[in-house]
């Protein structure tokens, strides 16, 4: 099985496992052909992190970029670039007083660390030749595709924030990007040659180009010619990590996530939390409110605490013991909350997951970040680069704050299912300030619904955004029991918004579970044009 947010990246996936190749194999596959099928979303010049299950145990890739070296607080500061606080919105709570990395520009790019990641993937576990994995993402790109229907409105967002930035680093972006000046429109036919030839080089070189050759001078002349930081030598230094995929119990299964830099930890924290709360007989009003204010308990603490473990000491242990989430469980009251972070030493992405009949299994997403990411594009090579470093703080007292070649707070998250140490299978939503939420509410409704994955997809959601606001779709407060459900939040105290059913706020995801008596059912998700493709 393969299921992606975008069809033909999941048939590119699906076409590798019938050559004789495996869950991972399927994986790079699929995850080359997303920057080109949808682009706005993820692209090369992004980040990526993974979790594979190998038959008997998981797996993490930490594929993310840091910072270069000549990327400094003082820097930023001195540019008078800063951005307000609540340019991050829900995540406003790790940024400070002294405002936000710009979200555009070269100020907030990283180095790329999602080419690195395929590659490294496949030395450790894939099956098939590396460079064959690529041969439909760079057919997709050099003879083009029909646009599909979420991915051109998405595209006409980015174009129309295009327009408003202005600089020498910008001017590329529009000439791959736009057809006269506008978004491809939904159905039109868009090619990318640019992206096939990188595509080619990285596919031909095993990523050497990309970090060390053709692509990484090309990288380094352009960032000098137009005010950026990246070097060749910032390049060059990348190095993806493998790291334990870490788990939290919740109502008789473990959910697994990457430990920090990413927000795995706010998942993690909050079905920590209610997994010592018996909701079985709650009203709608009340599970909801429960679920909500656990998860802004995990939001506190990560938001707080997260940062590059490799320059901070991240107090994950003490987070997830038990001891701790039961003194933040009894933080839950009856009403709306603003929580503050614990004492714990006291106390515009893309998702994709892939199976095998050997059963592996492969939990993956990567992302520019906020859309189109930094909308800097190298010239002549088809691709953008990330926007990783506006998840930097500038606050100087909190372990988030931006520095040299350090990984910042990431928001791209997989997960992973098991029960009993033994595999449900991959998951993960999409969506920045989303993506723990989801993965809550995904969780819920399997495992104490009993939902099958595509049912589990479709079940209306909630987004809490900051302090006592929170969105819902119309779908979850429809009719009278819905309405009594809208009533109750009320009553609690959240400030609570009706969204339109599929907005994209709310998410888009994708999961396999593993049937007991052999096979997989997928799901995909209904907010995008997505597909779980199987044979």
């Amino acid at each position: 099985m393969c299921a992606t947010s975008q069809p033909l990246a999941a048939s590119a996936g699906l076409a590798v496992l019938r050559r004789g190749g495996n869950a991972v194999d399927a994986a790079i596959a699929a995850a080359a052909a997303l920057p080109v099928v949808q682009p706005g979303s993820n692209d090369i010049g992004g980040d990526m992190f993974a979790i594979v299950w190998d038959g008997s145990r998981p797996h993490g890739l930490n594929a993310s970029g840091r910072s270069p070296a000549a990327l400094t607080r003082e820097a930023v500061l001195a540019a008078g670039a800063a951005e307000p606080s609540e340019a991050l919105g829900g995540a406003q709570a790790r940024v400070g007083p002294h405002g936000a990395v710009p979200a555009h520009g070269w100020a907030a790019v990283t180095v790329p660390g999602a080419p690195a990641g395929w590659r490294d993937l496949h030395e450790r576990f894939g099956a098939l030749p590396f460079a064959d994995l690529f041969a439909d993402a760079i057919s997709y790109a050099e003879h083009g595709y029909q646009v599909s229907p979420v991915v051109a409105r998405g595209w006409a967002q980015s174009v129309n924030r295009h327009a408003t930035l202005a600089g020498a680093e910008f001017a590329e972006w529009g000439r791959v990007w736009t057809v006269d000046g506008r978004a491809p429109r939904e159905g039109e036919h868009w090619r990318n040659p640019g992206a096939a030839r990188t595509l080619r080089l990285i596919a031909d070189s095993r990523v050497e180009a990309f970090y060390h050759g053709e692509i990484a001078e090309a990288l380094a002349a352009f960032a000098a010619r137009t005010g950026g930081y990246l070097t060749s030598d910032d390049l060059a230094r990348h190095t993806s990590t493998w790291v334990d995929p870490i788990p939290v119990s919740y109502h008789g299964h473990e959910v697994w996530e990457l430990p920090p830099n990413g927000q795995g930890l706010a998942a993690l924290l909050a079905l920590g939390i209610l997994d010592g709360v018996d909701t079985s007989g709650a009203d709608a009003d009340e599970r909801r409110h429960t679920q909500i204010e656990a998860m802004k308990l995990g939001f506190a603490d990560a938001h707080a605490y997260v940062a590059d473990p490799d320059r901070i000491d991240v107090p994950t242990a003490a987070l997830l013991d038990p001891a701790y989430l039961a003194a933040r469980r009894r933080a839950i009251g009856p009403r709306a909350a603003d929580p503050k972070p614990g004492d714990p030493a006291r106390g515009g992405t893309v998702y994709l997951c892939t199976a095998d009949a050997d059963g592996m299994m492969v939990s993956l997403i990567q992302s520019n970040y906020m859309g189109f990411g930094s909308f800097v594009a190298l010239p002549g090579y088809g691709f953008g680069l990330q926007n990783r470093g506006a998840g930097f703080s500038l606050d100087p007292e909190h372990p988030n704050v931006l520095a040299p070649d350090k990984r910042p707070f990431h928001t791209i998250i997989p997960g992973f299912l098991t029960r009993g140490g033994d595999p449900v299978g991959p998951f993960g939503v999409m969506g920045g300030h989303m993506q723990p939420q989801g993965h809550l509410q995904v969780i819920a409704a399997t495992v104490d619904d009993g939902l099958d994955p595509q049912a589990a997809l479709d079940t209306p959601r909630w987004q809490w955004h900051t302090g006592r606001q929170v969105a819902v779709e119309e779908a979850l407060v429809a009719g009278d029991d819905g309405a009594a459900l809208l009533a109750g939040l009320r009553a609690r105290g959240h400030e609570v918004s009706v969204v339109g059913t599929g907005a994209p706020q709310f998410g888009f995801g994708q999961a396999i579970w593993r049937l007991p008596g052999g096979g997989y059912v997928a799901g995909s998700e209904p907010r995008a044009d997505g597909q779980a493709a199987a044979y």
